[in-house]
């Protein structure tokens, strides 16, 4: 699968493999569902001269018996990963344990004359033991022996497993080729009832993010909070009719976030965007108060991980929101929280 926002990330590790650089261990790193593990595959595949191989890996499956790491159809080729079911507790466990990462690595110590593979996924979810038993393998590897670790955050990650790897970022991305592909990807329905660049906004540029959203009807549920709160700020008096807000709270200020960085654009460009009462917006709203107000929600989404009332939290937001357009002194809302 050609997938173009890997291609710069590709395209350093294959300039490593034909100069002959390619490191000991990887550490592929990106946000949730950007596609490290489809990333994994290909590079795997080139390594390999055959891509199919590991398409037949179906690891991604969680089974019914405890398993400590799974093999690979190519035969020098193991993965370790989270939700493995445990042995002795017998339950599915969140973390990749220590006893896990010392059978993946006993399986890697063993003399090959082909290449051999680690894959761990995701590294991150790696127990503190667990990180630790890793690194004499990580610091002594065998030859000819290559370990990718896959992280969704490396700041989850021990500095003593992050230092012992070549980073490879897989960054979000919002181009003209991801649209292209985004675009193939979803029907004439689709594409008539979604703008691709604002489907990629939405999610923060990650495409298999708009497609998962997309299935499940989120987008759907989106559209239905971004018109209610352009209708709060067009006419502030239906700021009472946010019943759909309820338990929705964290997304309705993430949906909200999003507008107020779209208005920002638009009156930094004076240009034009495809919804009239955002452009409405923009045009009335001042700019200093449209950024006081992003800050505000900014703090709001980080505290919603508290204890605090989220939705007295939202209702603080929606009311400055509801008289952007004609404030003359921005209200010190943060207080409130």
């Amino acid at each position: 699968m050609n997938l173009p926002w890997h291609d710069q990330a590709l395209s350093k590790l294959q300039k490593m493999i034909d100069q002959n650089h390619l490191p000991h261990a990887l550490l592929i790193t990106g946000t949730q569902n950007i596609g490290k593990f489809e990333f994994m595959q290909q590079l795997v595949g080139i390594l390999l001269k055959d891509d199919a191989i590991i398409r037949r890996d179906n690891i991604l499956e969680e089974l019914d018996h405890p398993v400590l790491i799974r093999r690979s159809n190519y035969s020098n080729m193991v993965y370790c990963r989270a939700g493995e079911i445990n042995e002795k507790t017998k339950n599915r466990s969140k973390d990749i344990r220590i006893d896990q990462v010392r059978a993946f690595c006993e399986a890697l110590n063993k003399t090959a004359d082909d290449l051999q593979i680690g894959v761990i996924f995701y590294g991150d979810q790696m127990t503190v033991n667990a990180a630790n038993s890793l690194l004499k393998t990580l610091e002594e590897p065998r030859e000819n022996t290559l370990i990718i670790i896959l992280a969704h955050n490396v700041q989850n990650l021990p500095m003593t497993v992050v230092s012992r790897c070549q980073n490879i970022h897989i960054a979000p991305s919002f181009d003209d080729k991801t649209q292209a592909w985004l675009k193939a990807q979803l029907s004439e329905t689709q594409n008539a009832d979604f703008d691709i660049a604002q489907l990629l906004e939405n999610t923060h540029g990650v495409p298999f993010k708009v497609l998962s959203e997309l299935t499940e009807g989120g987008f759907i549920a989106y559209q239905a909070y971004q018109n209610q709160l352009l209708n709060i700020a067009i006419h502030p008096l239906t700021i009472n009719q946010t019943q759909i807000f309820e338990g929705n709270e964290l997304e309705v200020l993430h949906c909200l976030q999003n507008l107020i960085i779209e208005a920002i654009k638009l009156k930094i460009t004076q240009q034009e965007g495809g919804l009239v009462e955002l452009n409405q917006l923009a045009e009335r709203a001042k700019s200093d108060f449209l950024f006081k107000l992003l800050d505000d929600v900014y703090q709001a989404i980080r505290l919603s991980k508290t204890s605090v009332n989220i939705k007295l939290l939202l209702d603080n937001i929606l009311i400055v929101w509801s008289h952007i357009t004609h404030l003359k002194q921005y209200p010190q809302i943060s207080s409130n929280y």
